[in-house]
């Protein structure tokens, strides 16, 4: 593509419509040379329409082609290392573009920067050690959220199908599932995405909605209480790739945790065994109590 085709494709972002003419007298060549060029940008996947009449011209479609990636030849490894890795990401939203940046972008690079790649692909592998489940709706719950839209859906647990009517925040990857807070009835409830079927944006918008990063950041409000957990030695190695105890010392972690919380904690610390002890409250020693006893009940019937 030559440099006029691309500062023509700049020119239709930024205006949106345009005559031949308008373009010919910009780019001081003839309506025929424009014409040629505009028959070759839609010919690639340039999503123009003609507008017929004596106001009419040439309009541009909301899901136009944007400028093309000028990247160094570092840029252009780790976008595809980027890429690499969000393979492994179960539906990844508008994930259709890792297959375009990946045969599209890469069909365009000089021959030596592509062979550098190939030779790349033979000596890196990532992989997810956590199982994934499929979340097909991740676009449409992403682009409600961020239009403030309601969204109605089925949702599937251990009670049963339910409908639900709410305002997703956004979504979030965590341990191989996609999560989705939402306002529903006044109160934030978090769904799994993968549990959700017959996904559909309703009419219904609220502009205060917030979005996912203000609710990530607010204060929580709930009523809450100080947990402190005694680490082995062990137990610390295998604590440091969970999220919840970043900020394990000297093996020990503290941390305020909303009452509500304390069963899904429990049930967090039963997968350490005898690597950890809850030193306080006795809420939770009770509840990790119960998990073991439930456990060991299996063994002796």
């Amino acid at each position: 593509m030559n440099e006029r085709r691309l500062a023509i494709i700049q020119v239709l972002d930024a205006r949106k419509k345009f005559t031949a003419r308008e373009l010919a007298e910009r780019f001081d060549v003839s309506i025929r040379t424009i014409q040629r060029d505009l028959d070759y940008l839609q010919q690639i996947g340039f999503p123009l329409y003609t507008e017929l009449g004596p106001h009419g011209g040439y309009r541009v479609l909301p899901n136009r082609l944007l400028p093309p990636l000028q990247l160094t030849q570092t840029e252009a490894f780790g976008l595809f290392l980027m890429i690499k890795w969000l393979e492994q990401v179960h539906d990844f939203p508008y994930d259709q573009i890792r297959s375009h940046l990946a045969e599209q972008y890469y069909a365009e690079l000089p021959t030596d920067i592509k062979e550098s790649i190939d030779r790349m692909r033979d000596h890196i592998a990532f992989y997810q050690h956590t199982n994934q489940v499929a979340s097909p709706f991740t676009t449409t719950v992403l682009e409600a959220a961020m239009d403030k839209r309601e969204i109605s859906f089925i949702y599937h647990s251990s009670g049963g199908d339910k409908p639900f009517q709410v305002f997703p925040f956004g979504i979030y990857y965590e341990n191989g599932k996609w999560y989705m807070p939402a306002l529903y009835r006044d109160r934030v409830t978090l769904f799994r995405v993968d549990r959700m079927k017959e996904v559909l944006i309703t009419e219904q918008s609220d502009p205060s909605i917030p979005t996912l990063k203000e609710w990530l950041n607010a204060k929580d409000e709930r009523e809450s209480v100080n947990v402190v957990l005694h680490f082995t030695e062990f137990g610390m190695r295998l604590a440091g790739s969970d999220k919840l105890f970043g900020s394990l010392i000297s093996n020990e972690w503290s941390g305020s945790v909303p009452i509500d919380e304390l069963p899904y904690v429990a049930r967090l610390l039963f997968k350490y065994g005898p690597e950890v002890k809850v030193i306080e409250p006795v809420q939770l020693q009770k509840l990790v109590i119960q998990m073991l006893e439930r456990s060991l009940s299996q063994y002796r019937e």
